[in-house]
């Protein structure tokens, strides 16, 4: 079973998830969410929608943006509605 993992801290884990241009999607229920923390950006992507953005927090350190989501996704990418995917340093394993 998946878990994505920072700082010690295990972040998500399920054994349903999607895997997208290698990236490991998780339901976002669960999200173990005293972990994260709404951020204000976005990014467009050409295929999926407008991605948005969590800050990771574990204890006093913060990840700025290490999780994304898409709630309004592109017809091409609705099997990763309500799905969070993680980058930079958060471990998937």
């Amino acid at each position: 079973m998946p878990k994505a993992m920072w700082n010690g801290a295990v972040l998500a884990e399920s054994d349903h998830y999607e895997v997208v241009e290698d990236n490991v999607y998780f339901p976002s229920e669960s999200l173990r969410r005293e972990h994260f923390k709404p951020s204000p950006t976005t990014t467009p992507c050409w295929w999926k929608g407008i991605a948005h953005y969590y800050t990771i927090v574990v204890g006093e350190d913060e990840n700025p943006d290490a999780a994304w989501y898409y709630p309004e996704p592109k017809p091409a990418a609705q099997h990763i509605r309500g799905m969070v995917a993680f980058w930079r340093g958060v471990e998937v394993i």
